[in-house]
């Protein structure tokens, strides 16, 4: 062990023209060490951007269920007061469908049955411009219980979790 480093101290100094020992400092990076670092960084940013386009795009999916909410109050109102559910936005009491607009959602929209659709446009991801999540009621002995889904566009991953198969 001690012959090892005894080999590394004499690698590591040199001698001066008037003889005494001066020792070698390194400086800077080497080009590899430089090399390794960016790939480093190119491999983290490969990993990193679909994750956030992934977490961006669940936001706006749940920006568009936060909005239904009142929606979703309306009919469950309308529902516990008729015992039917209301077929349009006029019926369930709640402004017409293109006047519920949100930020990433064009309108919401109560159609025959209570369904809810929530129709996603304005400044949402392009890769799920024009995607719908349907809200579905359905009587649980007197309360209303509410299932999700989305169409086709709408894959699962960016479903919330209560909306996911």
């Amino acid at each position: 062990m001690a012959r090892d480093s005894l080999y590394f101290w004499i690698d590591s100094v040199k001698r001066s023209p008037e003889g005494i020992v001066v020792k070698k400092l390194q400086k800077g990076f080497t080009l590899i060490e430089l090399m390794i670092v960016v790939a480093i960084i190119g491999i983290l940013a490969a990993v990193a951007v679909p994750m956030y386009l992934d977490y961006s795009v669940r936001t706006q999916v749940a920006h568009g269920l936060n909005l239904a909410a009142g929606a979703k109050a309306a009919v469950t109102e309308y529902y516990q007061d008729q015992g039917a559910f209301p077929g349009d936005n006029a019926t369930a009491g709640i402004e017409a469908a293109g006047n519920i607009t949100g930020k990433y959602i064009t309108q919401v929209q109560v159609t025959a049955g209570g369904l809810i659709v929530v129709t996603y446009g304005n400044d949402v991801n392009t890769k799920m411009l024009g995607a719908t999540l349907t809200l579905t009621p359905a009587d649980n002995q007197g309360s209303v219980q509410w299932a999700c889904t989305g169409d086709a566009v709408l894959v699962a991953k960016w479903l919330p979790p209560a909306c996911r198969p």
